[in-house]
């Protein structure tokens, strides 16, 4: 490992004198004072050392501009990226400068796309774009790394109903499998935390600031787990992340600290951050040594990585790598904001730490903490409210610019009342055709959502297994394809209408039929039904796709090679599942009267 190297003189991680000594008093090591006088070596990459000792590097940032001008590649490719966080803070940020988001801003404006809808199309868009980008990293890593999260309204944070309702429906719009969604570590997170994870969906849970709720957050992770092992959901594709926040502890508990005023309060700051970090992954090792654990393990649950995050640092007298450098421990992420991610990549360093005597120097600041007065639970407590405050404010003014860029007129009108009453009548033509295409697309969503269970159930119910498996690749095929519809949806500005895709018309109409026979149980008759009604789905689908190629022509932002490939793929899907049917149908009803 590389020790501490030189750093340049009036830099943030250069110290002087007697303070040299202070970051290591703060980071908890006790290497001899006097080794800060040896010339340490230095890395000819830091980032790749890090990399090496195994933690996952991921950039706390995301806009169109880094997307669009193949920064993101390179930062992949140079500086060892294998993932991605947003927050209603970034995307803020990202809209609010550049001209990135004129394009998609004007088509959204011309179809009367109203504020909400038009901040989920071009989030979702953003963070689509980023997970493609990152496949690769997902695919090298078996679906560890190569991650881009995106966060449920802020808003929702105490609501557990409406963050599932939003979590499915953001899984749903990006529909790339290397999607985290985020979902806040509220007490009322916890229950929607376990019913996402349940669900089959991958998540990271964020805004975690102290032990007991990050103890909470790894139960409902494992119960989570639990109700989706028993829905037949395949463990090794839930993947969870755990963000567990570091500056904003020093910031806060530095404050109190500076307002108690004492000599030895004012020893003790920019201490509790990475104590607090320390004790969350010794928690982490606890829960994931314990029996409930190994017996998820061993049916193939992935355990929910620590993620350190807000790992900037706000005090300018501490290093700049600080909380990078002192939480480098294998099987965990370190997620940077840009300006950290360049410092460490400069001069960033890896001590050779004794992980015992770190957690016994943070159990021996807590204690100090209490002594002079400091309550650590309200610090926590606080910190909640105040990043959720954060991120709502951020929200509002993620609404406020999008809403202001929607209203804007970026291209000069004519006076004329003649030209003016035309441009209305063109405008609420196609709002109208907008609104149409938007019902004609979901009812098809719906119809594949509906079409998917209804394939997957019948290949359970199936007795030949080669019928089963070319079921159930079908079905995975439908599922592909309701992705992929989901996706120009959202390219078109067509809202997800989250009803119709619950109510799923296929499986509706399947299950009110009940021509079998029996009113709740299968017959031999159940199979020729079903596949005549998903047969029936997957024409109407290849009708489907049939409208959207016409439309390719005349639309940019419809790839007509894509939808040429999905017309195909129907085909293929429409003859396999006819002689299928026929196959069900002979055996059913064929051997009777015949000659």
């Amino acid at each position: 490992m590389t020790r501490e190297r030189t750093a340049r003189p009036g830099s943030r991680h250069h110290h002087q004198g007697p303070a040299a000594a202070r970051p290591h008093a703060r980071t908890g090591h006790f290497d001899d004072p006097g080794d800060l006088a040896c010339p340490p070596t230095a890395s000819p990459d830091p980032l790749a050392e890090l990399s090496a000792a195994g933690v996952s590097v991921w950039l706390d940032d995301l806009s169109r501009e880094l997307l669009a001008g193949g920064e993101l590649e390179e930062l992949i490719a140079r500086k060892h990226v294998v993932g991605v966080t947003t927050n209603p803070t970034i995307f803020a940020s990202a809209l609010a400068k550049g001209d990135r988001y004129d394009d998609q801003l004007r088509r959204l404006r011309e179809r009367g796309t109203d504020a909400e809808a038009a901040v989920a199309a071009l989030t979702t868009d953003d963070v689509r774009t980023g997970c493609r980008v990152l496949a690769p990293v997902h695919r090298r890593t078996a679906g560890v790394d190569g991650r881009v999260s995106i966060e449920v309204d802020p808003r929702l944070a105490r609501d557990a109903d409406a963050t599932i309702a939003q979590a499915r429906t953001l899984w749903e719009t990006v529909g790339e499998p290397n999607l985290f969604v985020k979902i806040p570590a509220t007490e009322e997170g916890l229950r929607a935390i376990t019913e996402v994870i349940a669900g089959g969906l991958s998540v990271n849970v964020t805004l975690i600031f102290s032990l007991d709720r990050y103890r909470a957050v790894l139960d409902a992770y494992m119960s989570g787990l639990e109700r989706a092992g028993q829905a037949g959901h395949d463990l090794t594709s839930i993947h969870s992340v755990a963000s567990f926040f570091v500056s904003r502890v020093d910031t806060e508990v530095d404050r109190r600290l500076e307002a108690i005023g004492t000599p030895r309060a004012l020893e003790l700051k920019g201490g509790a951050a990475l104590a607090n970090a320390r004790l969350a992954h010794q928690v982490y090792e606890t829960t994931t040594a314990e029996p409930r654990w190994r017996s998820l393990a061993v049916a193939g649950a992935r355990p929910q990585r620590p993620l350190w995050a807000s790992t900037g640092v706000k005090d300018p007298s501490y290093p700049d790598t600080l909380y990078v450098s002192g939480l480098a421990i294998p099987g965990t992420v370190s997620t940077m904001p840009a300006g950290t991610l360049a410092a460490f990549a400069d001069h960033g360093t890896l001590p050779a730490p004794d992980r015992d005597r770190e957690r016994e120097a943070a159990r021996a600041h807590f204690v100090a903490l209490a002594d002079v007065g400091v309550d650590f639970a309200d610090v926590t407590d606080a910190l909640e409210r105040d990043g959720l405050g954060t991120f709502e404010k951020s929200w509002a003014e993620l609404g406020a610019t999008v809403s202001g860029r929607l209203n804007a007129r970026t291209e000069p009108r004519s006076s004329s009342g003649s030209d003016t009453h035309a441009d209305s009548g063109e405008t609420e033509q196609a709002s109208e055709s907008a609104e149409l295409l938007g019902i004609y697309l979901n009812d098809h969503l719906a119809g594949a959502s509906g079409g998917t269970e209804l394939l997957r159930r019948t290949a359970d119910a199936h007795q030949d297994r080669k019928h089963a498996a070319a079921l159930k690749d079908l079905a995975e095929q439908v599922d592909e394809d309701r992705r992929a519809l989901r996706r120009m949806m959202s390219d078109l500005g067509v809202a997800f209408d989250p009803v119709k895709a619950g109510l799923g018309w296929l499986a509706e109409k399947a299950g009110r039929l009940k021509l079998n026979g029996h009113l709740f149980s299968r017959s031999p008759l159940s199979d020729v039904l079903e596949l005549e009604a998903v047969h029936t789905g997957v024409q109407a689908k290849a009708a489907c796709w049939r409208t959207l190629r016409v439309l390719a022509d005349t639309d940019d932002r419809l790839d007509a090679h894509r939808l040429d490939a999905l017309l195909r793929r129907a085909d293929e899907q429409s003859t396999t599942l006819e002689e299928l049917r026929i196959r069900a149908a002979a055996r059913t009803l064929g051997t009777h009267g015949t000659n």
